[in-house]
């Protein structure tokens, strides 16, 4: 009796694992990496759905909405986590995408938030970080990083595969316009090399292989918290800094389509937000009870925000980035 009774709990126990629901999420590496606000967030949430979190790591968010278009409606995703809003109509045109029913009043972005399919969850400014140990007088404007020493050599990231190196495309192209394939043509001399994606890029610059690299204005927060050291800082350009958006949106056909509801409101509350600043090291976009590290008031602020609508760039993103092949093949 004794052993029926062990075998009928086992059997027990397996079928209550079995009957939680999982969420399958898809995202970037780097936030699901060991430094990353991916096992934090899985944590928060696993507590109060009872389910379980499956983050599937894809590179860079441009890298996660190519994938979504191979897989068309036969993707695993319930949850896609780390598009950014020059990417949002282009997913939408997927046609897998639902409306997220979250409050948009509960998002904290530099503009009021009018998206009803995807949801912020942070924010901040492209900057192009530097060395101090390694330049002196770093540029102060898009121009004096092209026409600078070719010798101090920055690290950029592919925009085909990286949301990163697609929105310093898109900086490129709202400064410099009809202009920008002579402007790609001029900086060439002072690029190292392209990344697939922000890691890689990241990497080779902290390994001191190269003077700058393409981030965010938030990054230096990182090595002065972290590291508890000032030697990486973001420089000012004075024609602005192109902003960042990150989001996440639902599958309208997931059948866990009410748990990824219930995700995306989540995503809102301190329960995620908190882990954004010092474990994606990002502004957040929702509410929060942890107060921003004092690194976070240290940091550049740009003096002017540039940004294309989801729209603009999903009309021009193919002639844009050919133009940018174009101009780097000669």
């Amino acid at each position: 009796m004794k052993i029926l009774m062990a075998v009928l709990v086992f059997l027990l126990s397996v079928s209550a694992v079995q009957a939680r629901e999982t969420l399958t999420i898809y995202t970037y590496e780097s936030f699901v990496s060991e430094w990353g606000p991916g096992a934090k967030i899985k944590e928060s949430f696993e507590k109060a759905c009872d389910c379980t979190v499956e983050w599937v790591g894809l590179g860079d968010g441009v890298a996660v909405l190519n994938r979504l278009k191979l897989e068309g409606s036969n993707t695993k995703a319930d949850v896609v986590l780390g598009l950014d809003t020059s990417l949002t109509a282009e997913a939408v045109a997927t046609g897998l995408f639902g409306k997220h029913g979250v409050d948009r009043t509960l998002a904290k972005t530099p503009e009021p938030w009018a998206d009803d399919v995807f949801m912020p969850y942070d924010y901040a400014h492209f900057a192009v970080i530097y060395d101090t140990e390694k330049m002196t007088t770093p540029p102060k404007s898009l121009d004096e990083l092209i026409n600078g020493d070719p010798t101090q050599k920055i690290v950029l990231q592919d925009p085909r595969s990286s949301t990163p190196g697609l929105g310093f495309l898109l900086w490129m192209k709202s400064v410099y316009g009809d202009k920008a394939a002579d402007a790609w043509t001029r900086l060439q001399p002072r690029i190292l090399t392209f990344t697939p994606g922000w890691s890689e890029a990241y990497g080779i610059f902290t390994k001191g292989e190269a003077t700058m690299v393409l981030s965010y204005t938030t990054s230096p927060a990182y090595h002065m918290v972290a590291e508890n050291s000032s030697r990486y800082q973001a420089t000012a350009f004075s024609e602005g800094h192109y902003l960042q958006i990150e989001v996440a949106g639902l599958i309208e056909a997931s059948p866990e389509k009410a748990l990824a509801q219930k995700f995306l409101s989540f995503m809102m509350t301190p329960g995620f937000q908190d882990f954004v600043p010092t474990y994606n090291w990002m502004l957040p976009a929702g509410a929060t009870h942890e107060a921003l590290p004092e690194a976070f008031g240290k940091l550049v602020v740009p003096s002017k925000t540039l940004l294309f609508s989801a729209e603009d760039v999903a009309k021009n993103h193919r002639a844009w980035v050919d133009e940018w092949l174009n101009a780097l093949s000669k």
